[in-house]
């Protein structure tokens, strides 16, 4: 841990609850130096630097209004993306970005705000800062500033690079996707007094998000105009209600404020009346006698929970995205434009197996995050001083650690299988075909989790980093074909080496290059594992 001149509180007044607060933000900000920009540039970077890529695709008027009149028409692709309010370039980024962007906005801001305050509480580090009479509403503060920071930084940077195509909708549009993330500060907030691990803070705080984006999904699905009450029920469908770039709607940033006050009024309540290391749901006693007789037997209790939850997901999405498949080629059309866009998702097998491929290949690089988060458990565990009882008997950290490993590995093997099973559903044929496809993504998967597990046991202090390659490869496959990206940029992730299938001929060289990496790499890992101390 860094170390900081933290004051001592002073008697008296409301400022003895917050004293201490700019040295823990500096502090917070010290910890999260690579980690923040990172996160911010890449929202802020992609979103604000999406409109030369969709010129060059939709260059011209025509081409914009068919494609808003297609997209707006398609009650499953609405769903997925969102009404378009405004065929201009800046309206196309807003509709094209907005639904997902906001989505990553607000786990930027969960991720911060629990890392800050019940992490530091569960790892001890909090109990060791209190010990400088910090006061009680202190690490909360600072939580919600660096929060406060991060979205700010992704609202300069949206309005920047999106005021070419008009300022009032860039700043407009930037806005939205700050009040999003920072709603979810306060609800992250909320959740952290509440639970007593930082690990089900960010379950639940995500599991609000997933709700918040189906109600926002099925009120597109409703309606062409997000005018269902669906739509504002969700704080995603607030953000699509603003109408960037078209007719701006001011008055929704009301909501937001009052919103983001109620739940950060409500954090500091309840972060009043508790104490330090507790929580207002109180842990379940385990039973009489133990159950687990292996390392391993513990890794997967601990994760079990999180893999049920995102096969189940996978499941669901897949079967979704399989039953739009059909009406692919009709959305298309005569647009050529779009065409080409899809067939550089997917491949140039034909427009459905192109959308079939291009479909798969983002269940894959969203595995990848689940895989990254699972093998990162590890240093959860480690921080938080859970693994040194383990450790201190009969076992050893080989073993420790394969445990976890299986479940990341094995785990991203099967919501994959999960989501290609659910499209074979949802399509209704070539269920070997896309199944097939699906594992083809394991090994891009794998490498992921494997420079993950290299970062965390060799360099422990920059175990995150290994969130920063999984964003790059999501950003990557998310701008990439829309920005129309030169093939040497695409292979800088390890998806931009597979077959783009189902469709084309299978060929195996780049499939078992990235396995023998992905094994290469969980060898260097626990060879370092291995080698190193604990982490202090």
């Amino acid at each position: 841990m860094t170390a900081v001149a933290l004051p001592v509180a002073r008697s008296g007044g409301g400022s003895r609850q917050f004293a201490g607060t700019g040295a823990l933000l500096r502090l917070a900000l010290r910890r999260d130096r690579v980690m923040l920009p990172v996160w911010v540039l890449v929202v802020g970077g992609v979103v604000g630097g999406a409109a030369g890529g969709l010129k060059g695709v939709y260059d011209t008027a025509e081409k914009r209004a068919q494609v808003a009149t297609d997209m707006t028409g398609n009650s499953s692709l609405r769903a997925l993306y969102g009404p378009v309010f405004d065929d201009s370039i800046g309206g196309l980024v807003a509709w094209r970005y907005g639904a997902f962007a906001t989505v990553i906005a607000a786990v930027l801001s969960l991720l911060l705000v629990v890392r800050h305050t019940r992490e530091e509480e569960e790892t001890g580090r909090q109990e060791m800062v209190s010990s400088a009479m910090v006061g009680r509403r202190a690490p909360l503060t600072a939580a919600l500033l660096t929060a406060l920071i991060a979205n700010l930084g992704i609202v300069l940077l949206v309005t920047a690079g999106l005021s070419a195509e008009g300022r009032s909708g860039a700043f407009a549009f930037g806005l939205a996707l700050g009040g999003v993330g920072m709603l979810f500060a306060g609800i992250a907030a909320i959740v952290a007094q509440i639970t007593e691990s930082a690990r089900l803070a960010k379950g639940m705080t995500a599991a609000v998000l997933g709700v918040f984006f189906a109600l926002r999904a099925a009120g597109d699905a409703a309606t062409d105009d997000a005018s269902s009450p669906l739509n504002w029920i969700s704080p995603l469908g607030w953000a699509e209600n603003v109408r960037s770039f078209g007719e701006e709607r001011w008055g929704v940033f009301g909501l937001f404020a009052l919103a983001v006050l109620v739940t950060v009024a409500a954090a500091y309540t309840l972060a009043g009346r508790r104490d330090l290391g507790l929580s207002f749901l109180p842990p379940r006693p385990g039973p009489a006698e133990g159950r687990l007789a292996t390392a391993g037997g513990l890794a997967w209790r601990l994760q079990r929970g999180s893999l049920f939850g995102w096969t189940a997901g996978f499941l669901l999405a897949g079967i979704l995205f399989g039953g739009m498949a059909d009406g692919a080629a009709d959305l298309v059309g005569d647009n050529e434009s779009t065409r080409d866009l899809f067939e550089r998702m997917g491949g140039q097998s034909g427009i459905t197996e192109a959308f079939l491929s291009s479909m798969v290949s983002l269940f894959g690089m969203i595995a990848a995050l689940y895989a990254v988060a699972s093998v990162l458990r590890l240093h959860g565990e480690e921080t938080s001083q859970r693994a040194e009882p383990l450790l201190s008997n009969a076992v050893s950290r080989i073993t420790w650690a394969a445990g976890h490993l299986a479940v990341a590995f094995g785990g991203a093997a099967v919501i994959l299988l999960a989501s290609g099973a659910g499209m074979a559903i949802g399509y209704g044929d070539q269920a070997p075909d896309i199944l097939g496809a699906s594992l083809v993504q394991v090994p891009a998967v794998w490498v992921l989790a494997g420079i993950a597990l290299v970062l965390y046991a060799v360099v422990p202090k920059a175990a995150t980093l290994g969130w920063a390659a999984a964003g790059l490869c999501l950003a990557l496959g998310w701008i990439g074909p829309a920005a129309d990206l030169p093939q040497s940029v695409m292979n800088i992730s390890p998806f931009g080496h597979l077959p783009k299938l189902p469709g084309p001929e299978m060929h195996w060289t780049p499939v078992v290059v990235l396995l023998v990496l992905s094994v290469a790499l969980v060898a260097a890992g626990l060879a370092g594992l291995r080698r190193r101390d604990q982490i202090s």
